[in-house]
Protein backbone atom coordinates (compact mmCIF):
# COMPACT_ATOMS: atom_id res chain seq x y z
CA UNK A 1 0.00 0.00 0.00
CA UNK A 2 1.25 3.47 -0.70
CA UNK A 3 2.09 5.55 2.29
CA UNK A 4 1.26 9.18 3.25
CA UNK A 5 2.78 11.75 5.40
CA UNK A 6 0.50 13.50 7.90
CA UNK A 7 0.73 17.20 7.50
CA UNK A 8 4.54 18.44 7.32
CA UNK A 9 5.23 16.57 10.55
CA UNK A 10 7.03 13.49 8.62
CA UNK A 11 4.91 11.30 9.96
CA UNK A 12 4.40 8.29 7.58
CA UNK A 13 1.66 5.96 7.48
CA UNK A 14 -0.09 3.41 5.15
CA UNK A 15 -2.76 5.79 3.23
CA UNK A 16 -5.60 3.75 4.95
CA UNK A 17 -5.48 2.78 8.46
CA UNK A 18 -7.22 0.64 10.89
CA UNK A 19 -9.35 1.95 13.69
CA UNK A 20 -9.70 -1.02 16.41
CA UNK A 21 -12.49 0.27 18.68
CA UNK A 22 -15.11 -2.05 17.30
CA UNK A 23 -13.15 -4.83 18.28
CA UNK A 24 -13.51 -4.00 22.03
CA UNK A 25 -16.29 -0.81 22.75
CA UNK A 26 -19.36 0.45 21.13
CA UNK A 27 -20.64 -2.26 18.90
CA UNK A 28 -21.43 -4.94 21.41
CA UNK A 29 -19.54 -7.58 23.06
CA UNK A 30 -15.84 -7.21 22.53
CA UNK A 31 -14.84 -9.67 19.75
CA UNK A 32 -12.65 -12.54 20.33
CA UNK A 33 -9.13 -11.69 21.59
CA UNK A 34 -7.80 -14.69 19.18
CA UNK A 35 -9.89 -13.51 16.31
CA UNK A 36 -9.28 -10.01 16.27
CA UNK A 37 -5.19 -10.71 16.93
CA UNK A 38 -5.56 -12.65 13.41
CA UNK A 39 -7.30 -9.51 11.45
CA UNK A 40 -4.58 -7.25 12.97
CA UNK A 41 -1.76 -9.33 12.15
CA UNK A 42 -2.86 -9.72 8.56
CA UNK A 43 -3.87 -6.47 8.39
CA UNK A 44 0.10 -5.62 8.56
CA UNK A 45 0.41 -8.15 5.90
CA UNK A 46 -2.07 -6.33 3.54
CA UNK A 47 0.65 -3.48 3.71
CA UNK A 48 -1.23 -1.06 6.80
CA UNK A 49 1.05 0.84 9.14
CA UNK A 50 -1.13 2.71 10.67
CA UNK A 51 -3.47 1.66 13.87
CA UNK A 52 -6.17 3.84 16.21
CA UNK A 53 -7.07 2.82 19.98
CA UNK A 54 -7.37 4.75 23.04
CA UNK A 55 -7.47 4.05 26.36
CA UNK A 56 -11.51 4.19 26.81
CA UNK A 57 -11.94 1.47 24.22
CA UNK A 58 -12.79 -1.52 26.67
CA UNK A 59 -11.63 0.64 28.49
CA UNK A 60 -8.17 -0.52 27.92
CA UNK A 61 -9.09 -3.81 26.49
CA UNK A 62 -8.38 -2.45 23.03
CA UNK A 63 -4.30 -1.16 24.23
CA UNK A 64 -4.12 -5.05 25.35
CA UNK A 65 -5.49 -6.25 22.75
CA UNK A 66 -2.96 -3.89 20.18
CA UNK A 67 -0.09 -4.16 22.18
CA UNK A 68 -0.37 -8.24 22.18
CA UNK A 69 -1.28 -8.30 18.67
CA UNK A 70 1.31 -6.03 17.46
CA UNK A 71 4.19 -6.52 19.13
CA UNK A 72 6.56 -8.84 16.60
CA UNK A 73 5.90 -5.34 14.05
CA UNK A 74 7.33 -3.24 16.51
CA UNK A 75 9.15 -0.47 14.37
CA UNK A 76 7.26 -1.55 11.51
CA UNK A 77 4.09 -0.54 12.34
CA UNK A 78 2.20 3.11 14.34
CA UNK A 79 0.11 3.36 16.59
CA UNK A 80 -2.13 6.60 17.90
CA UNK A 81 -3.77 5.76 21.51
CA UNK A 82 -5.90 8.89 23.44
CA UNK A 83 -6.37 10.17 26.76
CA UNK A 84 -8.96 12.70 28.22
CA UNK A 85 -11.26 10.91 29.95
CA UNK A 86 -12.00 9.90 33.64
CA UNK A 87 -11.74 6.30 33.89
CA UNK A 88 -10.95 6.57 37.99
CA UNK A 89 -12.58 3.52 39.81
CA UNK A 90 -15.88 3.32 40.15
CA UNK A 91 -16.87 5.65 37.39
CA UNK A 92 -19.75 4.08 35.12
CA UNK A 93 -16.86 3.73 32.02
CA UNK A 94 -19.87 4.47 29.73
CA UNK A 95 -22.00 7.59 31.08
CA UNK A 96 -24.78 9.18 31.05
CA UNK A 97 -24.21 10.29 27.69
CA UNK A 98 -22.33 7.21 26.07
CA UNK A 99 -18.84 8.49 27.19
CA UNK A 100 -17.27 9.05 30.89
CA UNK A 101 -16.70 12.68 32.42
CA UNK A 102 -13.18 14.36 31.02
CA UNK A 103 -10.12 14.92 32.73
CA UNK A 104 -7.26 16.17 31.18
CA UNK A 105 -5.40 17.68 34.06
CA UNK A 106 -1.47 17.80 32.94
CA UNK A 107 -0.64 14.58 35.99
CA UNK A 108 -3.51 12.81 34.66
CA UNK A 109 -2.49 13.38 30.78
CA UNK A 110 1.11 11.90 32.26
CA UNK A 111 -0.40 8.76 34.19
CA UNK A 112 -2.33 7.75 30.94
CA UNK A 113 0.67 8.22 28.90
CA UNK A 114 2.38 6.22 31.59
CA UNK A 115 -0.11 3.54 31.34
CA UNK A 116 -0.78 3.51 27.67
CA UNK A 117 3.06 2.90 27.22
CA UNK A 118 2.38 -0.48 29.17
CA UNK A 119 -0.43 -1.60 27.49
CA UNK A 120 0.61 -1.33 24.13
CA UNK A 121 4.32 -2.84 24.95
CA UNK A 122 5.94 0.14 23.29
CA UNK A 123 8.80 2.48 24.78
CA UNK A 124 7.23 5.63 23.11
CA UNK A 125 3.72 6.71 22.08
CA UNK A 126 3.89 7.52 18.35
CA UNK A 127 0.73 9.87 18.13
CA UNK A 128 -1.19 10.85 21.33
CA UNK A 129 -4.20 12.77 20.60
CA UNK A 130 -6.10 14.36 23.22
CA UNK A 131 -9.45 12.74 22.84
CA UNK A 132 -12.28 15.42 23.42
CA UNK A 133 -11.70 19.29 24.57
CA UNK A 134 -12.00 20.00 28.09
CA UNK A 135 -13.52 23.22 29.09
CA UNK A 136 -12.05 22.83 32.55
CA UNK A 137 -8.65 22.56 31.57
CA UNK A 138 -7.10 25.56 29.24
CA UNK A 139 -5.44 23.85 25.97
CA UNK A 140 -2.38 25.12 26.57
CA UNK A 141 -2.47 23.06 29.30
CA UNK A 142 -2.72 20.03 27.53
CA UNK A 143 -0.70 20.95 24.92
CA UNK A 144 2.42 21.82 27.23
CA UNK A 145 1.75 18.55 29.12
CA UNK A 146 1.88 16.34 25.88
CA UNK A 147 5.10 18.97 24.29
CA UNK A 148 6.81 18.02 28.20
CA UNK A 149 5.96 13.97 27.16
CA UNK A 150 7.78 14.37 24.21
CA UNK A 151 10.98 15.81 25.21
CA UNK A 152 11.06 13.11 27.52
CA UNK A 153 11.07 10.25 24.86
CA UNK A 154 7.72 8.89 25.79
CA UNK A 155 5.72 10.43 22.82
CA UNK A 156 6.44 11.35 19.61
CA UNK A 157 3.38 13.46 17.82
CA UNK A 158 0.79 15.20 19.45
CA UNK A 159 -2.56 14.92 18.00
CA UNK A 160 -6.31 16.22 18.68
CA UNK A 161 -9.65 14.78 18.31
CA UNK A 162 -12.75 16.43 17.02
CA UNK A 163 -11.04 20.39 18.17
CA UNK A 164 -12.73 23.28 16.77
CA UNK A 165 -10.12 25.93 14.84
CA UNK A 166 -9.81 28.18 17.64
CA UNK A 167 -8.49 25.06 20.13
CA UNK A 168 -6.23 24.13 16.85
CA UNK A 169 -4.64 27.07 16.50
CA UNK A 170 -3.97 27.75 20.46
CA UNK A 171 -2.92 23.96 20.59
CA UNK A 172 -0.58 24.44 17.53
CA UNK A 173 1.22 27.82 18.83
CA UNK A 174 2.29 26.11 21.98
CA UNK A 175 3.38 22.59 20.55
CA UNK A 176 2.52 21.84 17.00
CA UNK A 177 -0.18 19.63 16.26
CA UNK A 178 0.41 16.28 13.99
CA UNK A 179 -2.85 15.17 13.38
CA UNK A 180 -6.40 16.01 13.84
CA UNK A 181 -9.13 13.15 13.96
CA UNK A 182 -12.84 14.27 13.41
CA UNK A 183 -15.37 12.74 11.59
CA UNK A 184 -15.64 12.78 7.87
CA UNK A 185 -17.25 11.00 5.34
CA UNK A 186 -19.88 11.42 2.48
CA UNK A 187 -22.49 11.84 4.85
CA UNK A 188 -20.78 14.15 7.75
CA UNK A 189 -18.99 17.02 5.08
CA UNK A 190 -19.24 19.48 8.03
CA UNK A 191 -14.93 19.85 8.35
CA UNK A 192 -14.69 21.16 4.46
CA UNK A 193 -15.99 24.42 5.63
CA UNK A 194 -13.40 25.37 8.36
CA UNK A 195 -11.56 22.73 9.53
CA UNK A 196 -9.75 21.34 6.05
CA UNK A 197 -8.38 24.74 5.27
CA UNK A 198 -7.03 25.66 8.48
CA UNK A 199 -5.42 21.37 8.71
CA UNK A 200 -3.61 22.63 4.88
CA UNK A 201 -2.82 26.73 6.33
CA UNK A 202 -1.14 25.01 9.54
CA UNK A 203 0.56 21.77 7.80
CA UNK A 204 -1.61 19.48 9.86
CA UNK A 205 -2.25 15.67 9.04
CA UNK A 206 -6.41 14.59 8.77
CA UNK A 207 -7.73 11.22 10.33
CA UNK A 208 -11.27 10.75 9.47
CA UNK A 209 -12.70 8.50 11.86
CA UNK A 210 -16.11 6.37 10.58
CA UNK A 211 -15.65 7.19 7.16
CA UNK A 212 -18.48 4.52 6.26
CA UNK A 213 -20.63 5.96 8.17
CA UNK A 214 -20.29 3.51 11.13
CA UNK A 215 -20.66 0.58 8.16
CA UNK A 216 -23.97 2.69 6.56
CA UNK A 217 -22.01 3.40 3.62
CA UNK A 218 -21.11 -0.10 3.14
CA UNK A 219 -24.25 -1.04 2.48
CA UNK A 220 -24.32 -3.56 4.98
CA UNK A 221 -27.48 -2.02 6.72
CA UNK A 222 -30.49 -1.83 5.18
CA UNK A 223 -33.77 0.29 6.55
CA UNK A 224 -34.90 -2.44 8.44
CA UNK A 225 -31.48 -3.21 10.53
CA UNK A 226 -31.61 -3.53 14.01
CA UNK A 227 -28.55 -3.54 16.79
CA UNK A 228 -27.56 -5.77 19.27
CA UNK A 229 -27.42 -5.08 22.77
CA UNK A 230 -24.40 -2.89 23.61
CA UNK A 231 -24.23 -1.30 19.77
CA UNK A 232 -24.22 2.55 20.85
CA UNK A 233 -25.62 3.34 17.01
CA UNK A 234 -29.04 2.05 18.39
CA UNK A 235 -28.68 5.41 20.65
CA UNK A 236 -27.84 7.83 17.27
CA UNK A 237 -30.17 9.68 15.77
CA UNK A 238 -29.06 8.95 12.25
CA UNK A 239 -29.38 5.37 13.06
CA UNK A 240 -33.15 5.49 13.64
CA UNK A 241 -35.73 3.32 11.80
CA UNK A 242 -37.33 6.57 9.39
CA UNK A 243 -33.46 7.74 9.10
CA UNK A 244 -32.00 4.37 8.13
CA UNK A 245 -34.85 3.93 5.21
CA UNK A 246 -34.45 8.24 4.44
CA UNK A 247 -31.00 7.52 3.67
CA UNK A 248 -30.80 4.41 1.78
CA UNK A 249 -31.14 6.88 -1.27
CA UNK A 250 -27.08 7.77 -0.55
CA UNK A 251 -26.06 4.29 -0.73
CA UNK A 252 -28.05 3.27 -3.60
CA UNK A 253 -26.31 6.34 -5.43
CA UNK A 254 -22.60 4.92 -4.33
CA UNK A 255 -23.93 1.75 -5.14
CA UNK A 256 -24.77 2.85 -8.67
CA UNK A 257 -21.45 5.27 -8.97
CA UNK A 258 -19.66 2.51 -7.94
CA UNK A 259 -20.92 -0.04 -10.66
CA UNK A 260 -18.88 2.16 -13.17
CA UNK A 261 -15.55 1.74 -11.81
CA UNK A 262 -15.97 -2.23 -10.79
CA UNK A 263 -16.00 -1.19 -6.98
CA UNK A 264 -18.09 -1.38 -3.87
CA UNK A 265 -20.25 2.15 -2.70
CA UNK A 266 -17.78 1.46 0.49
CA UNK A 267 -14.63 1.23 -1.55
CA UNK A 268 -15.70 4.62 -3.28
CA UNK A 269 -16.76 6.45 0.07
CA UNK A 270 -12.91 5.63 0.75
CA UNK A 271 -11.60 6.60 -2.25
CA UNK A 272 -13.25 10.13 -2.44
CA UNK A 273 -11.81 10.54 0.75
CA UNK A 274 -8.16 9.34 -0.34
CA UNK A 275 -8.61 11.99 -3.86
CA UNK A 276 -9.53 15.33 -1.48
CA UNK A 277 -6.33 16.00 0.20
CA UNK A 278 -3.05 14.04 0.45
CA UNK A 279 -1.81 14.43 3.41
CA UNK A 280 -5.80 12.61 4.46
CA UNK A 281 -5.66 8.93 6.30
CA UNK A 282 -8.78 7.46 6.87
CA UNK A 283 -9.61 4.83 9.76
CA UNK A 284 -11.92 2.38 8.57
CA UNK A 285 -12.25 -0.49 11.60
CA UNK A 286 -13.86 -3.82 10.83
CA UNK A 287 -13.54 -7.27 12.70
CA UNK A 288 -14.13 -9.18 9.66
CA UNK A 289 -11.37 -10.60 7.35
CA UNK A 290 -13.84 -10.07 4.32
CA UNK A 291 -14.48 -6.62 4.96
CA UNK A 292 -10.75 -5.97 5.86
CA UNK A 293 -9.72 -6.89 2.26
CA UNK A 294 -12.72 -4.98 1.32
CA UNK A 295 -11.84 -1.60 2.45
CA UNK A 296 -7.81 -1.84 1.53
CA UNK A 297 -9.05 -2.43 -2.15
CA UNK A 298 -10.11 1.30 -2.04
CA UNK A 299 -6.57 2.48 -1.67
CA UNK A 300 -5.87 1.39 -5.67
CA UNK A 301 -9.25 2.79 -6.74
CA UNK A 302 -8.43 6.36 -8.36
CA UNK A 303 -11.34 8.52 -9.11
CA UNK A 304 -10.79 10.55 -12.03
CA UNK A 305 -11.77 14.01 -12.04
CA UNK A 306 -15.30 12.92 -13.44
CA UNK A 307 -16.15 10.63 -11.16
CA UNK A 308 -15.07 12.62 -8.25
CA UNK A 309 -18.22 15.13 -10.04
CA UNK A 310 -20.25 13.11 -10.40
CA UNK A 311 -20.43 11.45 -6.95
CA UNK A 312 -20.85 15.32 -5.75
CA UNK A 313 -23.13 16.39 -8.25
CA UNK A 314 -25.26 13.32 -7.02
CA UNK A 315 -24.78 13.92 -3.29
CA UNK A 316 -25.77 17.17 -3.28
CA UNK A 317 -29.32 16.19 -4.29
CA UNK A 318 -29.71 14.43 -1.51
CA UNK A 319 -29.93 15.43 2.14
CA UNK A 320 -28.96 13.28 5.20
CA UNK A 321 -31.43 12.70 7.77
CA UNK A 322 -30.55 12.91 11.37
CA UNK A 323 -28.03 14.26 13.90
CA UNK A 324 -24.82 12.01 13.85
CA UNK A 325 -24.67 11.85 17.55
CA UNK A 326 -27.55 13.12 20.37
CA UNK A 327 -27.11 16.45 21.39
CA UNK A 328 -25.07 15.34 24.74
CA UNK A 329 -22.57 14.28 23.02
CA UNK A 330 -22.56 16.53 19.95
CA UNK A 331 -21.80 19.08 22.63
CA UNK A 332 -18.40 17.68 23.17
CA UNK A 333 -17.20 18.13 19.50
CA UNK A 334 -15.90 21.24 17.80
CA UNK A 335 -14.94 23.08 20.94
Amino acid sequence: MNARYLGSSGLEVSALGLGCMGMSYSYGQPRDTGEMTALLRQAVERGVSFFDTAEVYGPFLNEELLGQALEPFRGRVVIATKFGFDLSPGRDPRGVTGLPGLDSRPERIRQVAEDSLRRLRVETLDLFYHHRVDPAVPIEEVAGAVGELIRQGKVRHFGLSEAGAATIRRAHAVQPVTALQSEYSLWHRAPEVEILPLLEELGIGFVPYSPLGRGFLTGALGADATFAPGDFRARLPRFAPAALAANQALVETLTRLGTQVNATPGQVALAWLLARKPWIVPIPGTTHPTRLRENLGAADLQLDAGMLGAIDEALARLDVVGARYPETLERMTGR
